[in-house]
């Protein structure tokens, strides 16, 4: 159990530490299918899925293992996903204060498919966006769309 909730003993802001540049870059940076893995703080059980990180810088970038690392640190925290992916947008949003941010994720629950409706293979999505990412909606279509393209 110590494992599954290690993130609760680290500090997100530890791990970005000396992982922020100054960058002349404007356009989107994401990186995709971050694989997650927490525990459902109501039953104790696993749920797991991909989070989908990207940004638009406004003068600094973050090294791009971090975001995966930060993904790492909110989901390993007894959790619920829409909370995970309302953790993993503002905090980024309020170290690299970028001009946007979007967190998409989605995850399968065994809460759903072990216990209650006891139904395998269903998923949730949920979503963070924030900043020119919400309020324009050709920024918040592009985010979109390049989460789609494989």
């Amino acid at each position: 159990m110590l494992y599954f909730t290690k993130g609760c003993e680290e500090n997100a802001l530890d791990i970005i530490k000396g992982a922020i540049f100054n960058e002349n870059h404007d356009e989107m940076v994401i990186v995709k299918d971050i694989d997650i893995f927490s525990l459902c703080e109501y039953h104790l059980v696993p749920f797991t899925g991909k989070i989908q990180i990207g940004y638009i810088p406004n003068g600094r970038v973050i090294g791009l293992s971090k975001l995966v690392r930060l993904a790492e640190v909110f989901s390993r925290r007894l959790q619920v996903q829409e909370r995970l992916t309302k953790q993993v947008a503002p905090f980024i949003f309020d170290v690299l204060n970028p001009q946007g941010v979007g967190v998409v994720m989605e995850s399968s629950h065994l809460c759903m498919s072990m216990r209650g409706v006891q139904k395998v293979g269903g998923t949730t999505t949920t979503s963070c966006i924030l900043g020119c990412m919400q309020s324009d909606a050709g920024t918040r279509k592009e985010f979109l769309a390049l989460l789609n393209r494989r």
